[in-house]
């Protein structure tokens, strides 16, 4: 169990316990993608390159406070500069190197960070970025010398902070989560200390996870996880379904981290003699289909443990449905456990058997091993927190016995392969089309990526579309430049033209409708679809 006081402190004591435990691994496949060495670093090994880092960091004039840009993809020297800032009591600030330069620019200028370290295929775009969002933050390719600080002035105001991560939500722009020590660390204790089907050991487990790293599961779960056991985690540089179970025998994997579109994927391809190959106990995640639950353990020969949390939750309002009954292929997320509180309300707030779930950690502390705050937005945050309790926007029933299940999102968050997208932040950009009169966007299924986004979209007076097939051409113009503006995981991935949306008298969007005829408007021979486009090499 950790009792550290910082992420640094709780690697410190497990690189003392166990010097020659490996620490992290990289894979044949992923040191082919990044053009790395691939093997395994080992926690002694691990400490050195650490503090070197940390020194450099020192002598360059870096103090605590500060925040360090981040954008490392799913290397491991994201966990070591992070480690290294951390030691000296630095921030950072974790980059999707999916984002965009506009994206960037919001970003540099919201969080002010001091410095960045990128991959040396992404400098270009953040110095841009920082020139456009009026920042004097030095960008650096990852593996060269640390610049100068501009300024050796500490904060603070920020002694907690470990890391600002942006995550979004129902408004345009992404909301910077801060996220103290003590939520790492309770991240840590969390999956350390759970019992069920999700017990960990601290003989040498071997985590594997495709998930970004620059995302709460991967950094705060997996790797916190295998600090606090003195583990080994595997980072996959992404999801390769044709390869993942060859990358769960080499990488010797006891344990593995999933999303419901992985199992979708896995469960697609043919039966091999090879399905049971391999060393995991158990997978935890959340979202898979509950119709390919069942059908997953028995085919694959272990469990997955279906859980509920958010950023700004973290460890402090989990639930997961690690123990039995697990109530397999019924979207059950469990009970929740004596450090957590919950409350399901109806729309006019009183409580309900279903309703949106209210959470916080039983005790003294209500936001124990929750987030800090919305960073420069304390109404936001005040919101989320109204009444005492944690607002998750999630719709969720509870059985008699306690248990829940996940019904949907009431927030208009589109979740796509765990992704999550800002309705109103895609129609943002939209809106400034020259051809778009007017459009909104809802989310719609899909069979592989949980969701998909559906833009409604009603042309400007001008624009003259004479044939059916122009229709398509525009469509695909439309999303090429969202493209430009935006990560490609946040274009349409369907485009419908309308002669108008459906609002009220007073002229607002009415989302239930519109998410309605959305999904209806999946099977009209009118709708282009638009998810051939939608690439990571797009734009």
């Amino acid at each position: 169990m950790i009792t550290a006081a910082t992420v640094f402190d709780a690697f410190a004591d497990s690189a003392a316990r166990w010097p020659e435990r490996p620490f992290l691994n990289v894979l044949p496949e992923t040191a082919g993608v990044y053009g790395i060495d691939d093997g395994e670093i080992g926690y002694a090994e691990a400490s050195s390159i650490v503090a070197a880092q940390k020194q450099q960091l020192m002598e360059t004039g870096y103090v605590k406070g500060q925040r360090v840009m981040l954008l490392l993809e799913n290397r491991p020297d994201y966990f070591l500069w992070w480690l290294a800032c951390n030691a000296l009591g630095i921030s950072v600030v974790p980059v999707n190197p999916d984002l965009r330069q506009a994206e960037l620019a919001y970003m540099i200028g919201h969080a002010e960070p001091v410095l960045a370290i990128s991959i040396p295929s992404r400098v270009g775009d953040l110095r841009n970025a920082a020139r456009e969002a009026g920042s004097a933050m030095p960008v650096v390719p990852l593996g060269t010398a640390l610049p100068n600080a501009i300024t050796q002035d500490a904060i603070a105001a920020r002694d907690a902070e470990a890391a600002l991560l942006y995550t979004s939500g129902t408004t345009g722009q992404p909301k910077g989560c801060i996220l103290t020590n003590a939520y790492f660390i309770e991240a840590g204790r969390w999956y350390s200390t759970a019992t069920g089907i999700c017990a960990l050991n601290t003989d040498g487990e071997r985590m594997i996870t495709p998930l970004p790293i620059f995302h709460m599961n991967a950094m705060a779960y997996s790797f916190m996880a295998m600090v606090a056991v003195g583990g080994c985690l595997t980072a996959l540089d992404r999801f390769h379904p044709r390869t993942w179970w060859a990358s769960v025998r080499d990488s010797k994997a006891t344990c593995l981290h999933y999303l419901g579109v992985m199992p979708s994927m896995l469960m697609g391809a043919n039966p091999s003699p090879q399905d049971r190959d391999h060393s995991v106990r158990f997978g935890f995640g959340a979202g898979i289909d509950p119709k390919l639950h069942a059908p997953f353990e028995d085919r694959f020969g272990f469990p997955l443990s279906e859980g509920w949390a958010m950023t700004e939750t973290g460890a402090g309002g989990t639930i997961c449905a690690n123990r039995e009954p697990r109530n397999v292929g019924t979207s059950c997320i469990g009970a929740p456990d004596d450090k957590v509180e919950a409350r399901l309300v109806d729309d006019q707030g009183q409580d309900a058997d279903q309703g949106e779930l209210l959470v916080r950690a039983a005790g003294e502390d209500p936001r124990r091993g929750f987030f800090a705050g919305y960073f420069k937005n304390p109404q936001a945050t005040a919101e989320a927190w109204k009444d005492g309790w944690f607002h998750t926007g999630d719709i969720v029933r509870r059985a008699a016995d306690g248990t829940m299940y996940f019904v949907d999102r009431k927030k208009n968050v589109i979740r796509r392969s765990g992704e999550n997208i800002a309705a109103v932040e895609v129609e943002s950009v939209l809106a400034k089309h020259p051809s778009i009169a007017q459009v909104a966007v809802a989310a719609v299924p899909d069979a592989v990526r949980g969701d998909e986004v559906f833009a409604c979209i009603v042309l400007a007076e001008n624009e003259a579309v004479p044939a059916g097939t122009d229709y398509v051409k525009l469509a695909k113009r439309i999303t090429l430049w969202c493209l430009d503006q935006l990560a490609y995981y946040k274009a349409p991935g369907y485009i419908a033209f309308l002669d108008s949306l459906p609002v009220t008298a007073t002229q607002k969007l009415q989302r239930g409708e519109l998410k309605k005829m959305a999904t209806d408007l999946l099977d009209d021979p009118g709708t282009i679809d638009t998810r051939p486009l939608k690439k990571r090499t797009a734009a």
